[in-house]
């Protein structure tokens, strides 16, 4: 999470070795220890363990003075993933900006689901891609698979365009026709189309509009729209329920993550719509995490 001691004092750096930067980087609790060498790594476009092989490397005014304002930045509560502009999701590295929500290791719950559920060949829709993490995810693990992915953000869709496009092209044998993107809010990026699907997945926003800790940390650099939905954070899950049913192939599923404390309203909201075999799946803290639901 971001840091609010805004009194800490970054000392100017007088050594000019890596192991200078990174030493100086922590003083005062500037940084968490292992935010340093993310932030000289992506300064030198070198991995972390290089940093290690070669503390006593000098770096150049040029290099000192970018990592500088980088530990400034996130001294101030800029998320490292956008101060690096990337992040780890299900072992692929997502580029990521401001215009995104930063992917969660629980959203990875999503991805192992759908996986080991969908059917060979399966038509998948996912609404609100963002930085377009899961979708690519899912293709990369599976390739027999057809995939729409849907965000109402231009600046996302282009993200997350691009990220497809460097992700597969990386992988052998991977066609980039099998992952298209559309936009629109929500079913409306469908544009008046009948298709329907095996499977839709959405990570939504889910926090209520009123939640302190949207003005704390690393959320408050983040899109609010992608953050919050309604008094409850209920209102995206509202939508994207009521209008599964017209767009699920019968015997389709409709995954959707959701706040830790939100498991049973969603899954009466799934029963009320008509779905059947409505279930919680819990992340690895033990939460409520994703409900799942059968047209």
């Amino acid at each position: 999470m971001g840091r609010d001691d805004g009194d800490t004092v970054l000392p100017r750096l007088t050594d000019h070795s890596i192991a200078d930067a990174l030493a100086q980087a922590t003083t005062g609790h500037a940084l968490a220890p292992r935010e340093g060498p993310v932030l000289l790594a992506h300064v030198l476009q070198r991995g972390r363990t290089w940093l290690i092989a070669h503390a006593d490397t000098l770096l150049s005014p040029t290099q000192r003075a970018h990592f500088e304002r980088l530990v400034r930045r996130r001294q101030h509560g800029e998320p490292l993933a956008y101060l690096v502009g990337e992040r780890e999701f299900f072992g692929h590295r997502i580029a990521v900006s401001p215009s995104v929500l930063i992917p969660r290791p629980e959203t990875e719950l999503l991805v192992e689901w759908s996986i080991t559920q969908l059917l060979p060949r399966a038509h998948v829709l996912e609404l609100a891609t963002g930085s377009g993490a899961v979708a690519i995810a899912l293709a990369l693990a599976r390739p027999d698979c057809q995939i729409l992915a849907t965000d109402r953000s231009h600046c996302a869709l282009a993200v997350a365009r691009a990220n497809a496009r460097r992700l597969l092209a990386q992988t052998p044998g991977q066609s980039a026709d099998r992952l298209q993107f559309a936009q629109g809010d929500w079913y409306g990026a469908l544009d008046g189309s009948a298709q329907r699907f095996d499977c839709i997945l959405a990570n939504p926003p889910y926090v209520a509009q009123q939640d302190p800790h949207l003005r704390q940390g690393d959320l408050r650099f983040e899109p609010p729209g992608a953050l919050a939905s309604g008094p409850q954070g209920l209102d995206a899950i509202e939508v994207i329920v009521a209008g599964a049913g017209a767009r699920l192939k019968p015997g389709g599923a409709l995954m959707i993550e959701h706040g830790y404390d939100q498991g049973g309203a969603v899954r009466a909201l799934m029963q009320k719509a008509g779905l059947q075999n409505v279930s919680t799946l819990r992340d690895l803290a033990g939460h409520d995490r994703v409900s799942t639901g059968v047209r």
